[in-house]
């Protein structure tokens, strides 16, 4: 996925907020760290505010997993 298209669904599940759109965000990003890095996360999650709307931190591992919802105290953690 290129980074303009994960940017693109990421603003889409950040448009609509909420517990079930954080999952699809979760997933979106996971494949950006697979693809383009932990650096290329954590400069979503900051353009796009994901931290206000989310909770994501940026360092947050993001591994695929939809277990559990993000609490904002997951920074150099695993989600």
């Amino acid at each position: 996925m290129t980074l303009d298209k994960a940017r693109s669904l990421l603003k889409t599940q950040a448009d609509f907020g909420g517990f079930y759109n954080a999952n699809g965000a979760k997933l979106i990003l996971a494949e950006v760290s697979r693809e383009h890095g932990q650096a290329a996360v954590d400069a979503l999650i900051r353009e796009l505010d994901l931290t206000r709307i989310f909770g994501f931190q940026p360092g947050t591992l993001f591994d695929g997993s939809l277990a559990g919802k993000s609490d904002g105290n997951t920074a150099k953690g695993k989600v």
